[in-house]
């Protein structure tokens, strides 16, 4: 009886890969020489296999020892993906959703998987019991959803299994609540071994000084629509797409769903119809059709919120966008993370960031040090290098289709720190430095104008240079708060057009 509560027919044969297999047999071993209560978090990258190697877990805890499973879940997706993982290694399983009022069949099954939410409201309402529940597993463990349910498995084994084992509350540090953590391999090991595509990132510079942190740690909602529905940022990304990805299947992703309308009906203005936009609010008949039409269209744009960061595999994306800026670890190696599925024809893929990801958090391969940022999670945010600190490091390059409306002109650079620097050894006052500057930029204007008007028309073209000269003054005079450099910026301008009327004059 109890072998045909535990298996059905199997799918197909599945095979765990070595490393696999060598996290199983680290996990057994807690499994068997540690206390019942006993908690362990189990790291692997996006596309290591969890799943794989969980539902091993679980058919072989069955059936050495006769107790029952419960796999949890943040969504509906994920129940789903689980549940026929586990058919595919042969363990009957049922789902408990929010259809499910009471488990009348609770002794049909040996294996569980659900919703967190849906089984805390069941259990707290007393419609469900976890008896001879041994063994509960907790996917996407990052999530802290799920100590709420802690009190209900409290002598069943917890395996708790994510890409990256920082929490998502910063009040609640994941080694508060596992004893714990294994490590798998890591991201360069799985390329190497040719399990992973290998990522080639384009980074973009972008000030970030208007985006502003919510109290979940992250920029927020209102902030981030705010730069990057702006036309320069959407001119911005439309280039790198242009760049680096156009004809290939490409994924967006961004913060807020006003960003994402912006960026398909840019997209489409600049004549590119196999563009679509996907968000929370799309019904899950319209959601699959989305996703069936990205599927089968080789040179698709799919211009998204975070809701495909997980629960979604599809394995020939060749480009990801970072149309947004995050201080979130996992989100980052989630988003990159649904590029790098393997497949024959399948060895690179694109990253394209113009959030400043990469300075904030290194490559997405290099190695981390996921021990110590387990143990000591605070050192990590604590050290994680600031915007500031990033957009110290820009260099400002005139782009070359601006560069051509001064062909006039032979010199363009003006090297505001050097010059700040002689001013005041030579005791000369610092606004000196402004003043050839404007001085500078206002014969730019007219050395390449026929009239006034041209003149000041071309001043415009100057934004960019402009804010990045004010931008490295404020910080040479140790003022660098967002209303001084706007009263700079405005300063300057006024000032430029005054010194090109006088030219024409």
């Amino acid at each position: 009886m109890q072998e045909n509560q535990m298996t059905e027919e199997k799918v197909e044969e599945k095979k765990l890969y070595g490393y696999q297999e060598n996290d199983l047999q680290n996990i057994f071993e807690r499994i068997e020489n540690s206390p019942a209560n006993y908690n362990l978090l189990y790291q692997l990258p996006t596309g290591g296999g969890k799943t794989v190697v969980f539902s091993e877990i679980v058919r072989r805890y069955i059936e050495k020892k006769g107790k029952k499973v419960l796999i949890l879940t943040h969504r509906i997706e994920l129940c789903k993906q689980t549940s026929n993982m586990l058919k595919n290694f042969g363990v009957r399983n049922k789902i408990i959703n929010s259809k499910v009022k009471e488990l009348s069949d609770n002794n049909d099954y040996m294996c569980f998987v659900a919703m967190v939410e849906t089984l805390n409201n069941r259990l707290s309402d007393e419609k469900l019991n976890v008896d001879n529940i041994g063994l509960t597993i907790i996917d996407e463990a990052h999530y802290n959803s799920f100590t709420k349910l802690f009190k209900y498995v409290e002598d069943s084994f917890v395996l708790g299994v994510t890409a990256t084992p920082l929490s998502s509350n910063i009040k609640l540090p994941m080694n508060k609540n596992y004893d714990e953590l294994i490590v798998g391999n890591s991201i360069t090991s799985l390329i190497n071994k040719g399990f992973l595509a290998k990522a080639n990132t384009y980074t973009y510079d972008v000030g970030l000084g208007q985006l502003q942190v919510g109290i979940n740690g992250d920029y927020t909602v209102k902030s981030s629509e705010d730069l990057y529905t702006n036309m320069d940022m959407q001119h911005k990304l439309v280039q790198a797409y242009e760049e680096h990805c156009k004809g290939k299947k490409t994924l967006i992703f961004n913060n807020g769903i006003n960003t994402s309308w912006y960026v398909y009906q840019t997209f489409k203005d600049a004549g590119y119809n196999n563009i679509k936009h996907l968000d929370n609010t799309h019904s899950k008949k319209e959601r699959n059709a989305i996703l069936k039409w990205f599927k089968n269209s080789p040179d698709a744009i799919l211009t998204s919120v975070s809701i495909l960061t997980t629960g979604f595999d599809e394995p020939t994306v060749e480009n990801i966008v970072l149309n947004r800026a995050t201080k979130s670890l996992t989100l980052y190696f989630q988003m990159i993370g649904r590029g790098s599925r393997k497949l024959p024809n399948k060895d690179t893929f694109n990253v394209i960031d113009l959030g400043n990801n990469l300075a904030r958090f290194g490559p997405w391969d290099a190695d981390v040090d996921w021990h110590l940022i387990f143990k000591n999670p605070d050192y990590f945010l604590d050290n994680m290098i600031t915007d500031e600190e990033i957009e110290s490091q820009f260099k400002y390059e005139m782009p070359e289709e601006v560069r051509k409306l001064f062909i006039n002109t032979e010199e363009i650079n003006f090297d505001i720190k050097k010059r700040y620097n002689q001013t005041v050894n030579n005791g000369e006052k610092s606004k000196l430095v402004l003043e050839e500057s404007i001085e500078q930029h206002a014969k730019m204007c007219v050395d390449n104008a026929e009239d006034v008007f041209d003149a000041r028309i071309l001043a415009r073209e100057l934004k960019e240079d402009i804010a990045d000269r004010v931008n490295t003054y404020s910080k040479c005079i140790i003022n660098n708060t967002k209303n001084y450099k706007e009263w700079l910026i405005e300063d300057y301008n006024r000032k430029l057009r005054t010194r090109i009327n006088e030219m024409f004059m």
